[in-house]
């Protein structure tokens, strides 16, 4: 299996120093930078697979530095590490690019979770000719891809990752907790209304422009893509 490359960005030395010995002792390399603008400049001058940021960082904090990121390559994987857990940090940080959101203190092995639950879903979605398809909406899991009639929509890698997950189960009434579970995974507090405000934000760009809708609420239990 080829090597897993990790870009570690975290101003904390011990915390740094600590994670970055358990992710090699588990077979990934990892490589280690102290501040926002470090991170970047070994962004630009190397390749890493994931990287994985602090959000309080010096220089360019770890929103900045995801935003940069993600505008160099919308394929790579980004996991944030903070201690910042308000429903609204975990939103900026989704906004941002950002794939998963860890909130300090963990455990290792939840990180490590995290991080081989990431490289899994990048592996499928890397399959050739993977294309998921509603009415006029397709989804291209390999150049990630969405267009509705043609026109190409814009998703935020969160955004990409609720809505394969609405195409692939067409018809469904998909509850907020089955939702929490597939897309937001280890963790997540289905009782916040980050999955709410997530879905508005689908809705507003795969169906507000369009005559014929295909995200439903279900009053009391959940939502449905369909066409009706």
């Amino acid at each position: 299996m080829e090597e897993i490359k990790i870009l570690l960005v975290e101003d904390e030395r011990k915390v740094a120093d600590a994670l970055s010995m358990g992710l090699q002792e588990n077979k990934f390399s990892t490589t280690v930078a102290y501040d926002g603008e470090m991170g970047l400049r070994m962004f630009y001058n190397n390749e890493y697979d994931l990287v994985i940021l602090d959000i309080n960082l010096p220089g360019i904090n770890g929103y900045e530095l995801c935003k940069r990121i993600r505008k160099s390559n919308d394929q790579i994987l980004v996991l944030m590490l903070t201690a910042m857990s308000s429903v609204e940090d975990k939103l900026e940080g989704f906004n941002t690019g950002a794939d998963d959101y860890l909130v300090k203190p963990f455990e290792f092995k939840e990180l490590l979770a995290r991080i081989r639950a990431l490289l899994k879903r990048k592996l499928y979605w890397m399959s050739p000719g993977n294309k998921l398809t509603l009415a006029d909406l397709e989804m291209n899991l390999d150049s990630k891809e969405v267009t509705r009639s043609g026109e190409l929509i814009k998703l935020t890698a969160k955004e990409f990752q609720l809505l394969e997950y609405f195409l692939r189960n067409q018809n469904r009434v998909l509850s907020r907790t089955d939702i929490a579970l597939h897309v937001w995974e280890l963790d997540f507090d289905s009782k916040t209304n980050v999955i709410d405000v997530y879905v508005n934000y689908l809705r507003n760009k795969i169906d507000k422009n369009f005559p014929v809708k295909l995200l439903y609420t279900v009053v009391g239990m959940g939502y449905v893509m369909k066409v009706e």
